[in-house]
């Protein structure tokens, strides 16, 4: 069981950007080993629940309240398989706790994952010449999932840094995941490696090693080369960013990457006004949007975009003040789990148990929450699949750190 387990927890990042199947047959693996380990799964769940209550808890409400707004205000029953699916993902935290895996297995899984994703993706964009390259996925979901195995692989680093082959693996895995986010030309990204920048630099004095401080050292350089790099078009894209923003200020200029987000943006905060409590189902809020567009409340290129490109703004125009906050307890519940367990394990040092893997659970929340800024970044099976089963994922790493410090 524990080298089965073991494969799963590699193979769930390192097939999740180089392949179109490999978020979701982790998760089906996950649980079909769940159900034939179910008593050592079922206990260890038992064991450690006083500690993974909340966080289990909001994704269970979350599923309740997305069941009920398909019953009771007739949303399509499609809106209740994500957080069935997301909910179900604690199976693997159970899994991972009961067989004791090594967490090894997922540091070299994310190295490999985002080693492997860079020269396919520099592929799609220098041999085929796509300009937004995303793998199997669209360009920023590509983006965003390869800036957060930089951020795992970076947390493996740390965490294997007596074992110098596999400290090397991981710290080529941060720069190539680092690379791949470049290479897709997404924006979002980089919101996520600031709110990252901030934890890594709360615990800078914990990561006293020369490897690691060089490999911080060497992320910075990957970025401020691409910075300075005019093929890659990263300082283009930022100044178009910000171009794009003072024309639709100044003149509403809706026809770009940008003006259309602040066009929507703008929408989004009509509907909300409307309904407040409970929001509306999306069919409903597109409807909404297509009436203001031809009131000349907004410009109709709105309604060319599947979503609202902000987590937040989507989920209290959906689901209100209560439904944003259902969502949002599903990010600040393990993001509470992870930062307790940095703040109190192992003092000062970056060699405890807990540390590397509690840092990379808080880094995945935080990129999450970057990610949403700009992006719905949830609106994938695959962007919240992914996300569930690293958040429980890393939390059995944590509760196993936890009880060989006992």
């Amino acid at each position: 069981m524990r080298v089965w387990i073991g494969a799963l927890a590699f193979l769930l990042p390192f097939l999740s950007l180089v392949t179109s199947f490999g978020v979701n047959l982790a998760s089906f693996l996950f649980l079909v080993s769940a159900l034939i380990f179910f008593k050592p799964c079922r206990d260890a769940l038992v064991r450690h629940w006083p500690e993974v209550r909340w966080v289990v808890l909001a994704f269970l409400l979350h599923f309740l309240f997305m069941l009920a707004c398909a019953l009771l205000r007739g949303d399509k029953m499609n809106v209740v398989e994500k957080p069935v699916r997301t909910l179900l993902s604690v199976t693997v935290l159970a899994a991972v706790a009961a067989s004791r895996a090594p967490r090894r297995a997922l540091w070299w899984g994310a190295s490999a994952g985002a080693v492997a994703a860079l020269p396919f993706i520099a592929w799609q964009r220098f041999a085929l010449h796509i300009e937004r390259p995303g793998g199997f996925v669209n360009s920023i979901t590509f983006g965003d999932l390869a800036m957060l195995l930089a951020l795992l692989a970076l947390a493996g680093a740390i965490d294997m840094r007596d074992r110098p082959r596999d400290a090397l693996l991981a710290g080529a895995g941060a720069l190539a995941g680092l690379a791949a986010s470049v290479l897709s030309g997404t924006r979002g990204g980089w919101a996520a490696l600031v709110l990252a920048a901030l934890v890594l630099g709360r615990h800078l004095r914990r990561i006293d090693s020369r490897r690691g401080r060089a490999l911080l050292a060497a992320g910075v350089a990957v970025l401020a080369a691409a910075w300075f790099t005019p093929a890659l078009g990263v300082q283009e894209r930022f100044a178009e960013g910000v171009h794009d923003a003072r024309a639709w200020y100044e003149g509403g200029t809706v026809w770009t990457n940008v003006g259309t987000r602040l066009e929507l943006w703008k929408g989004a905060a009509m509907l909300i006004r409307e309904h407040p409590l409970l929001g509306m189902d999306f069919d409903a809020c597109r409807a909404r949007l297509a009436e203001f567009a031809q009131a000349g409340r907004l410009d109709p290129m709105v309604l060319e975009l599947p979503h609202l490109h902000n987590d937040g703004l989507q989920a209290l125009a959906t689901g209100g003040v209560i439904g944003f906050a259902v969502w949002a307890a599903t990010m600040l519940a393990p993001l509470r789990f992870f930062l307790r367990r940095l703040g109190r394990d192992g003092g000062d040092d970056a060699r405890a148990p807990q540390f590397a893997v509690a840092l990379g659970g808080a880094l995945v929340v935080l990129g999450y929450i970057g990610f949403g800024l700009t992006e719905v970044i949830f609106w994938s099976m695959k962007g919240s699949l992914f996300y569930a089963l690293m958040v429980f994922l890393l939390m059995g790493f944590c509760l196993n750190a936890k009880e060989k410090i006992g």
